[in-house]
Parts: C-alpha cells; structure tokens; sequence
C-alpha cells in the first residue's frame, strides 16, 4: 500500500491497535488487584516472546521497508545512508528519553505483586504517580511505533500491538499496587493505570498529525527506521533483562524464540 493509497478506515484501524497496546496497562492493574502473587514464569517468557517479536520485525519489516521506500526516493546510495541513520536515530531518541526520566522513576524494571505489597505505605502513592508519569513518557514513541506500523501493513501492525500490549502489563502492576496500596482505592489504582497507557493512543494522534501532511514514501521511511531503532532499543534495554530478572531455567530465550518463529509464520501466511 501506497502513502497515497490510505484512507480513513487504514488510519482508525491503525489508531485502534495503538490504543489496544497502550490501554494493556489496565489489563495489568485488573491482575494486581486481584491476584496475590506473580506468576513469574508467564511474566518471563511472555516479555521473552515480546522481545522476540519486536527484534524480528524491526530488522526483517520495518528497516527493509524503510530501505526499499527510501530507495526508491533517494537512489541506492542515499537511501541506505538515510535508513541507517533513521535507524540510530531512533534509538537515540529513546536513550534520551531514559536519560531525563530520573532513575529512580524510571520503569525499567517489572515489579512483582508481592514485591510492592511489603512496602512501607507512606512513600507509595508518590511512586505510583511519578511511574504512571514515567511509562506516559515512554509510551509516546510505543504508540508511534504501533501506530506507522500498522498503517504500512495491518499484519504487522497486529503483531507489534500484542508484542507491545504484553510488555505494557507488567507496567500497569508497577503503577497499580502502589496506588491501591497508598489510598485503599481499587478505582483510583486502575484509573492511573489505564490512563499511563493514554499516551500510546495520543502519541500516534500527535505523530500523525505532525507528519500525516506530509507522509511521503521518503517521510514513511524515515519514520519506520526510527520505530526499529525504537522497538530494538526496548527490547535489549528492557524486555529481554526483565524477561531474564524473573525466569527459572531458560523460559525468556524460549518465548524469545517463539515470538520470531510465530511472528515470521504469521508474515508468510498472511
């Protein structure tokens, strides 16, 4: 599909899939509540699997399509160069973000039920809050990244949702449990939660509205280098250290491995 080929029903669907992905942190909340200890070996092998799917896309899709658009608009030579500077670009643009959001706040690492319940009350309505604030900023280039992906191609798009969807629940637990700890409200808790994943859905509304006037093959290119600099950058620095934080035996490497074998059928099937 052409740039020039989309029409609405290939931007609300796009625009749904990002909002699937981000609202996913209300699925997490829904489980702390509600459960009483994490299931680890789900939690490993599905950030593993989401890993896999993100790693595969990137580097066998997203960059290749970029490649082929940019070619086509730039010739050979230029065209490469840009990609591959799209690409870093991209993971540049995600190592800031992690570089202004203060250590301390910064979600990098998927909290336990369990872990969070034995803290002390007092600081924990803070540390929700200032979590909730932290995934909302990360979730912006998430939200992108879904969003261009699945206007380029629907199948890949789908993918990227469910891959970005399972990494969101363990987020919503981390901003969850400390707010229903905090102020004894299961409502105020989900609320946060759901509203941290807000910002994938307004990062492809503010994306699209900066670049929708001008999404030239060349601009699309560009753009789907950087969503892989972007999903390759998340994978390495958070799913695949979360996934091997909490696995017993060698579950991350078996969902990481799953995730490509099931996302490369689903492309060639489809």
């Amino acid at each position: 599909m052409t740039v020039g080929a989309l029409g609405s029903m290939e931007v609300w669907t796009a625009f749904g899939l990002t909002a699937f992905a981000g609202l996913a942190t209300g699925i997490g909340s829904v489980a702390a509540l509600f459960a009483r200890r994490t299931n680890t070996a789900f939690l490993a092998t599905s950030l593993g699997f989401s890993a896999g799917v993100m790693i595969y896309i990137s580097f066998v899709e997203l960059l290749r399509s970029a490649e082929e658009l940019l070619i086509q608009a730039r010739g050979e030579d230029d065209g490469q160069w840009i990609a591959l500077l799209s690409f870093f670009g991209g993971v540049a643009l995600i190592a800031i973000i992690d570089f202004v959001v203060p250590t301390e706040e910064n979600p990098h690492d998927a909290s336990l039920i369990e872990d969070l319940r034995s803290q002390r009350a007092a600081p924990l309505k803070r540390a929700g809050v200032l979590t909730a604030l932290a995934i909302g900023l990360h979730n912006f280039p998430e939200g992108l990244a879904t969003f261009v992906a699945a206007l380029d191609d629907p199948t890949v798009g789908t993918a990227i949702a469910i891959a970005i969807a399972l990494h969101n629940i363990p987020e919503g637990i981390s901003v969850a449990i400390p707010i229903y700890f905090a102020t004894g409200s299961r409502k105020k808790a989900f609320w946060y939660s759901f509203c941290s994943g807000l910002s994938e859905p307004l990062g492809a509304a503010l994306g699209y509205l900066a670049i929708g006037p001008y999404l030239t093959d060349a601009v699309l290119g560009v753009v789907e280098a950087m969503v892989a600099g972007v999903m390759v950058f998340i994978s390495l620095d958070q799913l695949i250290p979360n996934a091997k934080r909490y696995e017993q035996g060698h579950q991350s490497v078996y969902g990481l491995i799953g995730g490509m074998v099931v996302i490369s059928i689903t492309l060639l099937l489809l």
